[in-house]
């Protein structure tokens, strides 16, 4: 690590700040660009730790950049890991106030919702199909608090990859009766198609990000516990939206999840 404690308390508190301002800022790196990959887990604990601290529950996890050739272009051999609250959660066909957000885009995900807690290092497809529960639909809300969307990835984890809102919805099905592979996914807005994909998207397979996450928390000695909620990345390109958007998911087997933005 290459920042201070009091720096990185500092930067927490800039970003979970500038996140429920709505406000935008600067990418941290521009003033410090010495901070490193553990520097930008620091900040992202440290804001995680203020929400519990301030009475917040975290209501799951999740991964981003999810695809190899994104991680290719990036540098990185891993996708980014973060947490959503449980403020963070909207009900199915509910509404997502634009004004407490900056910049909005949804992306579509297969939700993973474990039975037995996972933990690295060494985790593998196998085990992460036999801890799970269920999967079922969900749209991400992400909405960076970077000006403009422009940031390295090491601001983005500590601005805990982005993540702002999130609805569930659908059906629940065990993994054992899909190919989570072949799961065809259409997203529409306003009731045109914007976007299409394949759970093949995520890393070859969305259980690969599943064990990815437990294999990183291992590395720091904490692990997936069991009933935890996981969205396991963005299947296709987050698409901006706005008020008066309607925006469904539809994924094969697994039914359709709905929001608004007002």
């Amino acid at each position: 690590m290459k920042l201070d404690k009091a720096t990185i308390a500092k930067l927490a508190e800039h970003l979970e700040n500038c996140e429920l301002r709505a406000q935008d800022t600067l990418k941290i790196t521009d003033e410090y660009p010495e901070m490193d990959w553990d520097d930008a887990y620091a900040i992202q604990d440290e804001i995680r730790r203020r929400k519990v601290a301030s009475g917040g529950r975290i209501a799951g996890l999740k991964a981003g950049l999810t695809s190899f050739a994104k991680m290719k272009q990036m540098g990185v051999e891993t996708p980014v890991f973060g947490f959503v609250t449980d403020y963070g959660a909207v009900p199915d066909g509910g509404e997502v106030k634009v004004s407490e957000l900056i910049h909005p885009k949804v992306e579509p995900e297969i939700v993973f919702v474990m039975k037995r807690a996972l933990k690295g290092p060494g985790c593998h497809i196998g085990e992460v199909l036999s801890a799970t529960d269920f999967v079922i639909p969900g749209i991400e809300v992400i909405d960076s608090r970077y000006r403009d969307f422009k940031f390295d990835l090491k601001s983005v984890i500590a601005d805990n990859t982005s993540a702002a809102r999130f609805v569930l919805g659908g059906r629940m099905r065990a993994v054992a009766d899909l190919d989570l592979r072949t799961l065809g996914v259409v997203m529409e807005k306003n009731g045109e198609v914007v976007a299409l994909g394949a759970g093949a998207a995520v890393l070859g397979h969305p259980a690969t990000a599943i064990a990815m996450l437990a294999n990183h928390l291992g590395a720091r000695g904490q692990e997936i516990p069991a009933g935890a909620m996981i969205m396991s990345g963005g299947i296709t390109e987050a698409v901006a939206v706005a008020a008066g958007d309607n925006i469904t998911l539809r994924i094969q087997h697994l039914g359709s999840v709905s929001l608004k933005f007002v």
